[in-house]
């Protein structure tokens, strides 16, 4: 065990399951650790590195707006943050009016459950089992994982969970007391399952027969991750609330909510944030934008996606069950509990993720070359058949 580890493991909260290994450096999909050895970062920031690491123009544009202005609360004015609102909104075709600003994913949910309560007049949410939307109290209660749930009950009450991509569930709980029903595009956390069309634009259907809002969590999938800046575009959804946020500001910690035209008036007071639109963090995030669309990286991860889970899909192993997913969101359901494979991959120099007990998830950088990946998909088989 290195220092670093040491004080780590005496000064933390014990809230993480930590694996052995110092990361020190990063340079576009590639990580190193303490003693120099690189990795394929399949990791990607759980979602946050979709512009990989120590992207030239993120840097620039923190240190640009650092020298100039730092803090500045949203009871003042700022440009970075005027700049930041108007580029999300034109990117969503104006789907989206306004904006709320804040600093992480279960932020955003937050803050779209109390607009979604405050506009309708109602307490009621619909959420999908498997979801994840955070861990704290409201978004935790939309949450479905019981090990994350139970520690903390009573949560927050009113919320009903279906089956994720079943229709005939959701349309025998969503009625004129639903404040709101919560989705993700794709599930995540759950297992990298897409959701389908019948599903998605029922929910919208439904939403917009019974009053109640559609908020989509695009925490995980924004930004170009599923091939689409924004995964509801594979669908041409009209949400009502969008939560984005992990990979919006190219790895620094920022949240938003987009806020479409059937939420009512939002009046001053109602919520608020001491951080969000932070100057630094709003420029890292208009550099970040910018980037997403001159480097095409939607349409990158598109095209390398279906190339990456194809290749995977070729892979003829007894312990693979299935491999699924979007753009370069991917997951790989093995027959076996999937930790000590992430241990084996990660001696073989690629760190992944879990998805609930039996699916690897792979998350890697929008900017990952072709090459990078056919080592991925060696190292997987290699790992598999051991």
């Amino acid at each position: 065990m290195t220092g670093t580890q040491e004080i780590e493991n005496k000064f933390t909260s014990g809230f993480y399951v930590k694996r052995d290994l110092t990361i020190v450096r990063g340079k576009g999909a590639l990580l190193f650790d303490d003693l120099g050895n690189a990795y394929i970062d399949c990791v990607g920031g759980q979602g946050a590195a979709n512009l990989g690491h120590a992207n030239r123009k993120i840097a620039e544009a923190i240190y640009q707006q650092a020298q100039k202005l730092v803090s500045c609360p949203e009871i003042f004015y700022n440009d970075q943050r005027a700049a930041l609102l108007e580029k999300l909104i034109n990117l969503t075709n104006s789907k989206f009016n306004r904006g709320f600003l804040c600093n992480s994913g279960t932020e955003a949910v937050e803050a779209a459950l109390k607009i979604s309560r405050i506009s309708t007049g109602r307490s009621e949410f619909v959420a999908a089992m498997r979801g994840f939307h955070g861990r704290t109290m409201g978004a935790l209660s939309v949450t479905w994982e019981k090990k994350y749930r139970q520690p903390f009950e009573p949560l927050v009450p009113g919320v009903t969970h279906i089956p994720y991509n079943n229709f005939e569930k959701l349309e025998q709980v969503v009625n004129e007391h639903t404040a709101a029903v919560i989705l993700e595009i794709v599930q995540g956390e759950g297992g990298v399952y897409p959701g389908t069309a019948e599903f998605l634009k029922g929910a919208q259907v439904l939403c917009n027969k019974f009053g109640a809002l559609l908020i989509i969590d695009e925490i995980q999938t924004g930004f170009g991750r599923t091939g689409k800046l924004f995964a509801y575009e594979h669908f041409d959804l009209e949400p009502d609330l969008l939560c984005v946020a992990k990979s919006i500001a190219g790895g620094l910690p920022m949240g938003a909510v987009l806020i479409g035209k059937r939420v009512n008036e939002l009046l001053p007071g109602l919520h608020g944030t001491t951080f969000g639109g932070n100057p630094v963090i709003c420029a890292a995030a208009n550099a970040a934008l910018d980037i997403y669309v001159e480097d095409q990286l939607p349409e990158r991860a598109m095209e390398l996606g279906g190339y990456f889970i194809g290749e995977l899909r070729k892979l003829e192993i007894p312990l693979i069950r299935e491999v699924r997913g979007l753009g370069l969101i991917v997951g790989i359901e093995l027959r076996q509990k999937v930790t000590p494979y992430i241990s084996l991959l990660k001696e073989h120099g690629v760190l992944a993720l879990p998805a609930g007990l039996t699916v690897l998830r792979f998350l890697p950088p929008l900017v990952i070359e072709k090459e990078q990946l056919d080592k991925v998909v060696t190292e997987v088989r290699e790992v598999l058949t051991i």
